[in-house]
């Protein structure tokens, strides 16, 4: 690839590797952005299912007022799902790998992108928790990036980008130029950075609200309601350390110097949680989780939650406009 080929800011190609709840979303996003994609699953169900999610998340989009019915049509026709691998790199300019949190696989499938991409294709993981880098091969290590994203990623626009230790400062500027173009949010880390910002935060919020659950008998409902009612709209509005300004950095000084809880170490299991389980109560797929959604059709709920997100971006919009 040439420089000048390296700083242009679109993809024409890209390959998502793994049609899972990610892939599907993900695949979606870029054909938006007017990328031609292919998402690669050697599971022809997993490629159903994808298809089909695909088509009701650019519907919610469509009906949300997101984006016209036509933009919707063109995005799924620019999305072929593929089984072989080769079909899938053939062309590609960016490969996203969004397979199983499994080191094993993610190292099999990094040594065929190897292998097979193209020689300038940008590798990028949309790993949770794994070190990605450790997995590539070194021919791919000065190409190969972290690019997390938040799902519904249609929707949320929060992208983590993360160099490896050989990833070369052009592969971070083409796809933060490249998100940035299409609306999103990418923010980058200098390394990679165990959970990245978001993800350690709500980790934190995690173990806390369980427990309130499993040793101060707080019910589910009234844990979210403090969230939602408390908490959520300030950090909407300014996120925690802006918000800590406006209240003053010597109160939250005292308050550090004289709490009156100290949270134990942090927990590996929830007893709450664990009972949830064994009852099958595994979340929304599965009809209940800590609330029960009456048998409803979980891709209901799923528009349902999309349509409520997508109203509260275009508020909090029409807000960031008005102050600035």
């Amino acid at each position: 690839m040439q420089e000048t080929e390296k700083t242009t800011t679109g993809f024409a190609s890209v390959a998502v590797l793994g049609a899972g709840t990610m892939g599907h979303a993900l695949a979606l996003v870029h054909a938006l952005a007017g990328c031609v994609v292919r998402l690669y699953d050697r599971e022809p169900r997993a490629l159903e299912r994808a298809r089909r999610l695909v088509a009701h998340a650019a519907a919610t989009l469509v009906e949300a007022g997101e984006i016209a019915p036509e933009a919707a049509a063109a995005a799924r026709d620019r999305i072929e799902t593929v089984r072989e691998l080769e079909s899938a790199l053939a062309a590609a300019e960016l490969v996203i790998e969004t397979v199983t949190e499994d080191p094993g696989i993610k190292k099999d499938l990094f040594r065929d992108v190897a292998e097979r991409a193209p020689a300038g294709a940008i590798v990028a993981s949309n790993t949770s928790y794994l070190d990605p880098f450790a997995l590539v091969p070194e021919a791919l290590q000065p190409r190969a990036a972290i690019a997390h994203w938040y799902t519904p990623p249609y929707v949320l626009d929060l992208v983590d980008l993360v160099p490896g230790p050989a990833t070369e400062a052009w592969v971070l500027d083409r796809l933060e130029t490249f998100y940035r173009a299409i609306g999103k949010h990418p923010v980058r880390l200098p390394r990679l950075i165990p959970g990245y910002v978001a993800n350690r935060l709500q980790a934190a919020l995690t173990r806390e609200a369980l427990r309130l659950l499993d040793e101060e008998g707080i019910a589910p409902e009234v844990v979210d309601t403090a969230i939602r009612e408390g908490l959520a709209l300030r950090l909407l509005l300014q996120g925690q350390l802006e918000k800590a300004d406006f209240t003053g950095l010597e109160l939250l000084a005292r308050t550090l110097a004289n709490r009156s809880y100290t949270p134990p170490p942090p927990i590996e299991r929830s007893p709450t949680l664990d009972r949830l389980i064994a009852q099958g109560r595994t979340g929304v797929l599965a009809g209940r989780g800590f609330y029960d959604y009456g048998g409803r059709d979980p891709a209901e709920l799923f528009r349902e939650r999309d349509l409520r997100l997508l109203a509260l971006k275009r508020a909090w919009r029409r807000i960031a406009r008005s102050t600035g």
